[in-house]
């Protein structure tokens, strides 16, 4: 909702060639996938439980200060592969297409506090459909951040810096939260609603589950080792959640992503939504390595462009995509990783403050805002 309208130079027709032009990407690597990409993701799995199973197996002496920090170190990329690489990818439906009922969007379940099905629903079909759309897509600010200058400013959001912090040290929790749309549904008569509440019974479940196994089942299994254990998994689920919350926040929320009001969506067809995800999205440049750590997430534009192909293709996609974006003149953002926090996390202040010179609305754009 920028002053400027960044796809004013485009024409109807241009948009729609535009939608045709990634159909035909994206049906290249359907039709291309195969054995190399399903070799890729069973061994990106082995892999990872592995390293899960020697790092806990070296925190059985964490009270030795090197083997609590190499435990330690192992366990994070662990938990973090599992969540970025593999559980999101999978989720979404990416390697499907094997029909290994062991690597399926309908039977995986990951280690994280949030049901895979609920989750599923909140980011498959909800912020995927609505990217960046204010009081439609429940990612963008999670509810409790002021993500555009033209929502209204309330003194809440001068608290929005520390909000933002806690939801990083906690985002598996905060993830569950939103899924659960807690905020809405906290209200006397929601909370009766039988389907929010086996909703809410379900994440309590997946809740008792993980605490269990990461607070409880390790560290009594590490014996002498049990609070040096403990520490280590405290430690590790807190270098996955703010790691995977920088990730997203760089992919989601850095200067220059647009955001976009409810009516903006209206009959929107199949090239103008491939638009709204290509101006709604932010990538992050690095190595080879660093999009591995990300779930190949720094490829957030190609991912939200092609969320069901193998994440192990976005790197390859994204110079066709780039392509485009040059063609049709069109700004792609990306940059370091350090220089999308940096940015993402000024906006956050930015926006946390009133508006020195408030833009005027029309009633009906105003009425819009609030009650987003």
């Amino acid at each position: 909702m920028t002053a400027i309208d960044p796809t004013a130079h485009l024409t109807a027709e241009q948009i729609e060639e535009l939608g045709r032009e990634l159909d035909a990407i994206r049906d290249e690597v359907i039709a291309d996938r195969g054995e190399k990409d399903a070799a890729y993701i069973r061994k990106v799995i082995s892999v990872q439980r592995k390293l899960e199973l020697a790092s806990r197996g070296v925190l059985l002496f964490s009270f030795f200060p090197p083997a609590w920090l190499i435990g330690t170190a192992g366990l994070s990329v662990a938990k973090i592969m599992d969540n970025m690489e593999i559980g999101h990818n999978v989720l979404h439906g990416q390697w499907d297409w094997m029909r290994d009922p062991k690597i399926h969007s309908t039977t995986w379940e990951w280690d994280h506090v949030s049901p895979s099905e609920q989750w599923k629903h909140s980011h498959n079909e909800l912020h995927h459909t609505y990217t960046n759309v204010i009081g439609k897509d429940n990612d963008l600010g999670y509810g409790i951040m002021r993500v555009d200058e033209d929502q209204r400013w309330h003194p809440f959001h001068l608290g929005q810096p520390l909000w933002n912090f806690l939801n990083a040290c906690f985002f598996e929790y905060g993830i569950a939260a939103y899924d659960l749309e807690l905020g809405k549904n906290l209200h006397k008569r929601r909370r009766k609603n039988p389907e929010f509440r086996a909703r809410a019974r379900a994440v309590g479940r997946k809740i008792r589950k993980q605490v269990l196994k990461d607070y409880v089942i390790h560290p009594l299994l590490s014996g002498p080792s049990f609070l040096t254990t403990l520490a280590a998994t405290f430690t590790a689920n807190l270098v996955r959640n703010v790691w995977t919350h920088s990730v997203i926040m760089c992919g989601h929320f850095p200067e220059g992503v647009q955001v976009f009001e409810r009516r903006s969506i209206k009959g929107e067809t199949r090239g103008q939504w491939y638009l709204r995800q290509m101006l709604g999205s932010a990538n992050i440049s690095g190595s080879k390595a660093m999009h591995f750590m990300t779930g190949n997430l720094s490829h957030q534009i190609e991912h939200h462009l092609f969320p069901d192909l193998p994440s192990n293709r976005y790197a390859e996609v994204a110079v066709k995509v780039r392509a485009l974006f040059e063609k049709y003149e069109l700004e792609y953002v990306t940059g370091p990783l350090p220089k999308q926090v940096f940015s993402a996390w000024h906006k956050v202040f930015r926006l946390s403050l009133p508006n020195k010179k408030p833009k005027v609305k029309t009633p009906d754009r105003e009425q819009e805002l609030v009650a987003a």
